[in-house]
């Protein structure tokens, strides 16, 4: 029976078994439930916990400046403490200013809001309730019963409430002053005691999650510690940029309170997306209060439309870089999460809570998958993506995906570290029994697909250098630049200047076959012809008729690394037999050097050139052709 047909029988009667969630998934559910519902019932206290937290990291630069310049730890923190009081507090004076002197011409603003409304109303709704209007039919109004008794007119009863005591004004009055400051001084609190024990608990905290490598997980902290204290200051920054820009131009615009409307869109704007939109809508309001027509409503609305997308497409990446390390889509998702469990102070500390999470999720093992759900580093390595893209059949962005890799690797590069490494785990999938011979064709086509596109892309090393991976980035294949010498046809032999010198012969089924048809290709584009050769036309029963004719290499490719060389053994001997003399290249892609070393596979498997990529696959053949030349000029 050949090759094909037992791989094809072992396809079709194993079957993969269901996986079953194991108790180690279903025990992370459960925890994850209460988890959330700890965060949400626990609020009152976890949102003071949390802000002393951040603020911790805001501070924690000045505290250490502090120390540099020789103050002591207590010193150092009550004064950092205190800079942050002195900020709320003055904060905080301008916000109730300002509220002061808004709120007595709040009735005012309300009657020109009111005007407006009305005429909006009559220039849109008016007009169509009397377009309606006329079209109703006047119903006749009901007819008196003669004699009816004349309905009992109703008793009005009014309820005046008891006088308040003293001490109901006094909580009614003091309430709403008590609670944000007992916050505020909680925050405090907890903060200093954060700086105070901040070593203490890094330690305690590399203790719960990676004492196994103290060296790797203590380097993790401290970067981390310094990337966010980094990220919040910048954010802290550019926001109070963003309010004092806002605040400037409201003042010369003559929008009332333009102080407050400035401090309350730096606020907004840690809401990721849709902090600006809620930040420019009291100044709207308050302009279309202000001015009887509409000048300063549209120069609000200019200032924001402006200043919004200078800030967010231009300023921040500058600063930030290209990316916060988080996706748009977990921004959204985690503002609406973090909303929903602690309410307006949620979705602003959405966007920090959400960024240490990722943080935490890079260096800490054990909180990877956060890193995966949340971060913005691709979830899957560009031979993966590859995998799932042809064993979808989806050619089109398997092509997407090639033209954007193909920026800073050449197309050697590209099939060695993407395509051949996507193979790898197709030939993985089917010695486990999960993919069909009908996907198995599949897949051979779509990489026939993406060869052919991809014809036309000359095989050279790029212009710029290969990107850097990002530090704690979910690792991807690397490689090394470099270019393969082309054969000129001056140096070929005749032999070699034939139509079809070199025969690519897929080792054992379509996923060799698709990895001969891109050997084929690369030879071509170093001046080498060459011509692919399907395994059932090398069997036992058909390479006697096997066209040889011309052949001055052979190169096998052979994917699938179960470590047995009986199929390679029977494959080369027919090969040498057929074709005595002829040098072969053995591709060999799962294997790694010490296996192409193995005395024991050399002297089973008999070939001129061992290789396990196709950067040496052509390096090989080139050289040979080019040995061969100079043979026959030196017998000349």
């Amino acid at each position: 029976m050949s090759d094909r047909a037992a791989l094809t029988r072992r396809l079709k009667t194993t079957v993969a078994p269901a996986e079953v969630p194991g108790i180690q998934s279903l025990l992370m559910l459960a925890v994850s439930v209460v988890t959330i519902g700890g965060l949400y019932l626990a609020r009152d206290v976890l949102v003071p916990v949390t802000l002393a937290i951040l603020l911790s990291f805001v501070l924690a630069p000045l505290v250490t400046r502090l120390r540099h310049i020789g103050l002591a730890r207590v010193p150092s923190v009550l004064s950092a403490v205190l800079v942050a009081l002195s900020i709320i507090a003055v904060l905080g004076g301008v916000i109730g200013t300002q509220v002061a002197q808004l709120a007595p011409d709040l009735p005012r603003y309300a009657g020109t809001i009111e005007r407006k409304v009305e005429t909006l109303r009559s220039m849109t709704l008016g007009r169509l309730t009397a377009v309606t209007g006329q079209l109703k039919s006047v119903e006749p109004p009901a007819a008196k019963v003669a004699g009816a008794p004349a309905e009992p007119r109703p008793t009005l009863v009014e309820v005046k409430p008891a006088e308040p005591d003293p001490l109901q004004i006094a909580e009614r009055v003091l309430a709403p002053i008590l609670s944000p400051l007992a916050t505020v001084a909680l925050v405090l609190i907890v903060s200093v005691f954060f700086l105070m024990q901040r070593e203490d608990l890094r330690d305690r905290i590399i203790r719960l999650f990676g004492s196994g490598d103290l060296h790797r997980t203590t380097a993790a902290m401290d970067e981390a510690g310094s990337r966010l204290s980094r990220y919040f200051l910048t954010q802290l920054a550019l926001n109070g940029a963003f309010g004092l820009v806002v605040g400037v131009v409201l003042l010369l615009i003559g929008v009332p309170s333009a102080l407050l409307w400035g401090i309350v869109a730096a606020l907004f704007r840690f809401v990721p997306y849709i902090g600006s939109v809620g930040a420019a809508i009291m100044p709207l309001a308050v302009a279309a209060a202000v001015d009887p027509g509409w000048g300063m409503v549209i120069s609000v609305a200019v200032m924001f439309a402006v200043l919004e997308p200078v800030m967010g497409q231009v300023i921040e990446p500058m600063v930030y870089g290209s990316s916060t390390g988080l996706t748009p889509v977990s921004v959204v998702l985690s503002a609406i999460f973090w909303g929903w469990l602690w309410g307006p102070v949620g979705l602003i500390l959405s966007m920090p809570l959400t960024l240490c999470l990722a943080v935490l999720g890079r260096h800490i093992d054990r909180l990877q998958f956060i890193d995966v759900l949340l971060g913005d580093n691709p979830a899957l390595t560009p031979a993966e993506s590859f995998y799932q893209r042809i064993l979808a059949g989806d050619t089109d962005d398997a092509l997407d995906q090639a033209e954007t890799l193909l920026r800073d690797r050449s197309l050697t590069e590209y099939y060695d570290g993407v395509v051949l490494k996507g193979l790898q785990l197709a030939a993985k999938d089917s010695l486990r029994g999960v993919l069909t011979t009908d996907q198995l064709h599949n897949i051979q086509d779509a990489v026939d697909g993406v060869v052919v596109d991809l014809s036309s892309h000359d095989d050279l090393r790029p212009t710029q250098p290969p990107k850097s991976t990002p530090a704690g980035a979910i690792d991807q294949p690397e490689f090394t630049p470099s270019e393969i010498v082309d054969v000129g046809a001056e140096h070929l032999s005749p032999i070699w200047a034939g139509p079809a010198p070199i025969l690519c012969v897929g080792g054992r089924g379509p996923l060799d076959e698709a990895a001969s048809a891109i050997l084929a290709q690369l030879l071509g584009k170093h001046g080498l012809r060459a011509r692919v050769v399907t395994q059932d036309a090398v069997a036992r029963g058909a390479i006697s008729t096997l066209d040889t004719t011309g052949v001055a290499m052979v190169c096998v490719s052979f994917i699938e690394g179960d470590g047995s060389p009986s199929a390679l053994r029977y494959l080369m001997r027919r090969l040498g037999e057929r074709m005595p003399g002829v040098p072969t290249v053995l591709g060999l892609w799962q294997a790694g050097p010490e296996m192409l070393r193995d005395e024991r596979l050399q002297a089973a498997v008999h070939a001129n050139h061992y290789v396990s990529t196709l950067q040496e696959a052509v390096e090989a053949c080139v050289t040979t052709a080019k040995a061969s030349a100079t043979l026959e000029l030196e017998a000349v």
